[in-house]
């Protein structure tokens, strides 16, 4: 029996819980909460209107909502607050309600608090959602009984009461849902840490301090694996409370995984030879880096055969440099999952000829001079959108005058149709077309997954050009 669970359902019983947003994570959690006796009421912006086909269910059920654009004033009078990622912890009408006597939590706080299971947390800027399905299909495959949530997968609150301490479970952790976090992982994987989401986060140094929450509250017996190339990871060293692992594709650690020879070696008390990175079915230097993330996880709970197979056979997760269509001898790839310069850098950098660039989107006030030169040297068109993109010719032009080198064209849309098309129209045979916005969605989409699968309807409902 999870007794910690038992005691949680006796404590809830009869409160008062504000459930704020009403999202992918949350809709099982107010229905939880109400089947074991909690007073619920859903809060969040949208109206009334556009959950329609899912608000009977839940009014059966005892819960109430508080909906439309005033939706937070309502907020008073609560024992128990949830929060959605991405909404602020201190905003006034959630701080007013906590000076009242509520206490504020989230859907993964207390997952994390109430799991009996071995738990696997990943968190970084890039890298973190392959990390998590590498780590969680080692598992699997060496025989483990796994579920996979937080960030992606399938919200794991409502699944508690099935979860045993034999399992494991694997969490992909946003900022925004590490940032209140007290409680961390058995094991903290950070796959590295560049500027992002300081739309939300009111500083860089906010941001790397929601962070550090992975394994902060840890026990010596912990295991936090850091990016030995990352400056800020690797600054972190000495802060872990449990047993730090590092992987790094430049040098070689003392504990962890690491190349040499164009080999993934591991080494801990001894050394172990793991396979030549020409075998990994993943493309990309960055996806050898989250690849050896991974091993460094779990190797003290799985096979080195289990993790030759996995990273031989493992073709990748969608929207992450996912293979779409060959047309006309045009390849499409969808890396709707690049919402950040340094994401589309690393996808860029994993294909061996340029490639015609689809970017833009929804701006997260960071940098692009970054992206510049990269975009020199391995894209040979660029087709932009959305509110970033001229932020991005600006960052490739400055590049281009600074070296005197000719520019390639950029053409600006204002839609996918449109973008799919103008790129496909200057393609040739043995093109690649790559969607990597450098840019978060949420001018034109709810989030990646929308707008790559968008993209991929649009590429498979091209006709081929015809032929003279």
């Amino acid at each position: 029996m999870n007794l910690a669970l038992e005691s949680f359902k006796k404590e809830i019983k009869g409160k008062k819980a504000a459930v704020l947003g009403f999202g992918i994570s949350n809709r099982p959690l107010a229905g939880t909460l109400a089947d074991w006796g909690a007073s619920v009421t859903v809060f969040d912006k949208k109206k009334e209107e556009e959950f329609s086909d899912i608000l009977p269910d839940y009014i059966e059920r005892g819960i109430r909502f508080s909906l439309g654009e005033n939706y937070l004033d309502n907020l008073k009078g609560f024992d128990i607050i949830f929060r959605t990622p991405g909404m602020r912890f201190d905003l006034p009408q959630i701080t007013r309600a906590l000076d009242e006597g509520a206490e504020l939590t989230s859907e993964i706080e207390e997952f994390v608090k109430l799991c009996p299971a071995k738990i696997y947390g990943i968190t970084g800027s890039d890298g973190k959602t392959t990390t998590s399905t590498l780590i969680f299909r080692m598992l699997e495959e060496q025989g483990y009984n796994c579920y996979l949530g937080g960030n992606i997968g399938t919200p794991l609150f409502d699944k508690l009461d099935g979860i045993n301490p034999d399992d494991r479970v694997v969490l992909e952790l946003s900022s925004f849902q590490l940032h209140t976090m007290k409680d961390s992982p058995h094991v903290a994987v950070i796959t590295n840490i560049t500027p992002n989401h300081l739309d939300v986060h009111k500083s860089m140094e906010e941001y790397i301090d929601a962070k550090k929450n992975i394994f902060r509250y840890q026990t010596p017996a912990g295991r936090v694996v850091l990016n030995a190339d990352n400056a800020i990871t690797a600054g972190f060293l000495s802060e872990v409370p449990g047993k730090p692992v590092l992987f790094s594709s430049r040098e070689e650690v003392i504990c962890g995984a690491f190349l040499r020879n164009s080999r993934i070696v591991y080494r801990d008390d001894s050394e172990v030879d793991i396979l030549p990175i020409e075998k990994i079915k993943l493309p990309g230097m960055h996806n050898v880096e989250n690849l050896m993330a991974a091993i460094s996880a779990v190797m003290p709970e799985v096979s080195i055969d289990t993790i030759r197979h996995v990273a031989q056979t493992f073709e990748g997760v969608e929207h992450r440099i996912e293979f779409v269509r060959e047309i006309d001898g045009v390849s499409f790839y969808n890396d709707s999952i690049g919402s950040s310069p340094t994401r589309t850098i690393a996808s860029l950098k994993a294909f061996s000829r340029k490639v015609i660039l689809i970017a833009g989107g929804y701006d997260k006030n960071l940098s692009y001079d970054e992206l510049g030169e990269v975009l020199h040297n391995h894209a040979s068109a660029l087709v932009l959108m959305g509110n970033t993109a001229h932020k991005i010719e600006q960052a490739y032009r400055k590049y281009i005058y600074a070296i005197g080198a000719e520019p390639v064209p950029v053409i600006h849309v204002s839609k996918m149709e449109a973008a799919v098309a103008e790129a496909f129209s200057i393609a040739g045979s043995g093109d690649i077309v790559l969607l990597s916005p450098a840019s978060a969605s949420f001018d034109l989409y709810s989030n990646f997954m929308e707008r790559g699968n968008h993209f991929k309807d649009i590429v498979n409902g091209l006709p081929g050009k015809k032929k003279k």
